[in-house]
């Protein structure tokens, strides 16, 4: 167990993890050079397309130290996007150290330092690491500073390096072994083992990746799992290289995989103790908190036909992504579907994308929200998370909404622009302190449904991409929150409906109704597209009806003619806007919920 090291690799989206991995791949010849590709790690054609970790990888390495000791290394690479946080805090669960790189030309962003105190918090020993120093832009003894400044280690701690040319690979490996402390555990103590991961294979069933804290696993004993206490035998265990190498056992410290022939993903959770049957621990080891969705969105399939399987799909989704979380809900206007959990949009992006990648699902996504709690009259509490569960106004006593803060990381000749857009969002600034003299740290205090749509993209925009972006639930707070809907024809669409802010309701309104007199197709009769905040209509747009020309048959003769014809016209139109009712198609609702892009 003294050769044996568990680290991972944290920092802030870009600044070169996966090419660093690459490099360390390559260096302790894990990998050929022949099957070599950049980002080798990242699996998914999604990951390579927009050139970021989605999924944190798990590979075994081993390396020979120049005292001639053969060291296993069990290295995780995780993801550097706030929507990808829980990946990260899975990851440090398993691991005694963490590389944390920055980049030189970047220097410490958000995320940065983020990721940071996440491992602080679990005791692991932190090797800063400076990426990209071989770029002409690179401020090697700027960005050095601000790293003693953070983490307050020695100069002589932090490594250089570059993922691209390969630079410092030699002395990160020798810091590894001499920094990183060997995993402490008992071999001969009852089986304890922490799931981080899991896959689902469509051949041999869910795959669970785990980290033995105590005693061993063997093929073919049994094993119990403490969430479900069901027990199964193992049918394979083995380490994780760039295929699953199966081995007769597992001791403590190291990390590895299992399968045992679940079919069933319900059965496996993510955070749960793998223990002997025969002879199991006490007490399960304690995994990591719950996951806290920040947004809400309805998912629902565009053939009703495909509700079940549409749930397999998610279940099947939610093994390999734990921070997913989805519950049944019905719909008037899309029928059944599911209320879904996500860490923010670019989580349900990804989500949807998966769908209908992986598994061939093609789904509407409803207006996405944060979940409120209201009190009625009678000073019941209780959770809002879709626009339906808000009462009528008048037994209606308040609503509260959550608050995050937020930290941004900027130059000083953004800061009145950050500052214009956070204010638009009702923020209120809390503290601004300079971390060098080029950069400087904002805090802000901001409704999260504020941030949910294009808060992300316009930050970057103004900022012409340099300020980084974090942030943490605080608490919720009172606000003045009306129910806005949408009617066509007098008819409410429940898709459509949203919660916000009344200051914002108008302009929200106007723009969803000027949307949909744009998408919705003509009909033989009037179509009054409303938005409504309780009784009162603050929006409106008119489609006009489709008229055929009743008079055309007529060649001259006397007006009356013409005019029976059209009043009969009129009768018709009026008779049929009575009993017509108004489709909304499906690619009508998918642009209407681009509409703040």
């Amino acid at each position: 167990m003294k050769n044996i090291r568990n680290f991972c690799v944290i920092a802030h989206i870009d600044h070169g993890k996966s090419t660093l991995s690459d490099r360390l791949l390559e260096f302790t010849k894990t990998i050929d050079k022949r099957n070599m590709v950049a980002q080798t790690l990242d699996n998914m054609d999604l990951e390579r397309e927009r050139g970021i970790t989605i999924k944190s990888h798990a590979i075994q390495m081993s390396y020979v130290h120049s005292d001639g000791e053969r060291y296993t290394f069990n290295m995780i690479d995780t993801p550097g996007h706030v929507d990808f946080s829980y990946e990260v805090s899975r990851s440090i669960a398993a691991c005694e150290g963490a590389l944390l790189l920055v980049d030189a030309t970047q220097g410490i962003q958000a995320q940065t330092i983020s990721n940071l105190y996440l491992a602080i918090e679990h005791d692991l020993e932190i090797i800063p690491v400076l990426n990209k120093i071989d770029m002409e832009s690179a401020m090697i003894e700027e960005v050095a500073d601000q790293v003693i400044d953070l983490i307050g280690c020695k100069r002589e701690d932090i490594l250089l390096a570059s993922g691209k040319t390969g630079i410092g690979i030699q002395e990160i490996m020798d810091a590894v072994v001499a920094r990183v402390p060997a995993p402490k555990g008992d071999p001969e103590a009852p089986l304890q083992a922490l799931i981080f991961d899991s896959v689902f294979n469509s051949f041999r069933g869910v795959i669970a990746y785990f980290r033995i804290l105590n005693g061993r696993m063997r093929k073919g004993e049994k094993v119990r799992f403490f969430h479900t206490s069901k027990e199964y035998e193992v049918d394979e265990v083995g380490i994780l290289q760039m295929n699953l190498i199966p081995q007769t056992h597992l001791e403590a410290g190291n990390v590895g995989y299992i399968i045992t022939g679940i079919k069933e993903s319900r059965e496996i959770k993510v955070g749960d103790t793998i223990t002997n049957a025969i002879n199991p621990c006490t007490e399960a080891i304690h995994g990591f908190e719950d996951v806290k969705p920040m947004v809400f969105a309805g998912i629902f399939p565009i053939d009703n036909d495909d509700f079940e399987d549409l749930r397999d799909s998610l279940e099947k989704l939610q093994l390999n992504d734990a921070s997913l979380v989805f519950e049944p809900e019905t719909s008037v206007a899309l029928g059944f579907g599911f209320r879904c959990g996500f860490l923010g949009m670019l989580h349900l992006e990804i989500i949807q994308e998966r769908l209908s990648r992986e598994f061939n699902m093609e789904v509407i996504t409803t207006v996405p929200n944060v979940s409120y709690f209201a009190t009625n009259t009678k000073g019941e509490k209780f959770a809002v998370r879709t626009p339906t569960d808000l009462p009528d106004p008048n037994y209606l006593q308040e609503v509260q909404e959550p608050y995050i803060r937020a930290q941004i990381i900027t130059k000083p000749e953004y800061i009145g622009t950050i500052m214009t857009l956070c204010m638009e969002k009702r923020g209120i600034l809390t503290r601004q302190s300079y971390l060098t003299t080029y950069r400087v740290e904002l805090t802000f205090e901001l409704p999260l449904a504020e941030i949910v749509f294009d808060f992300y993209d316009r930050l970057k925009s103004i900022s012409r991409g340099y300020a980084s972006f974090d942030y943490y639930m605080l608490d919720y707070r009172a606000s003045d929150l009306v129910k806005l809907d949408i009617k066509l024809n007098g008819e409410n669409v429940d898709a459509l409906s949203a919660l916000v802010h009344r200051t914002k309701a108008e302009s929200f309104g106007r723009k969803i109704c000027s949307r949909l007199k744009e998408l919705l197709p003509r009909q033989q009769f009037l179509i009054a597209i409303q938005a409504a905040v309780g009784a009162k209509i603050i929006a409106r747009e008119t489609i006009s009806a489709l008229r055929k020309d009743v008079t055309a048959k007529c060649y001259g003769g006397d007006i009356s003619r013409k005019r029976k014809l059209l009043e009969k016209q009129k009768e018709g139109k009026k008779k049929m806007r009575q009993i017509g009712s108004v489709e909304v198609p499906q690619k009508a609702f998918l642009d209407v919920l681009k509409l703040t892009d």
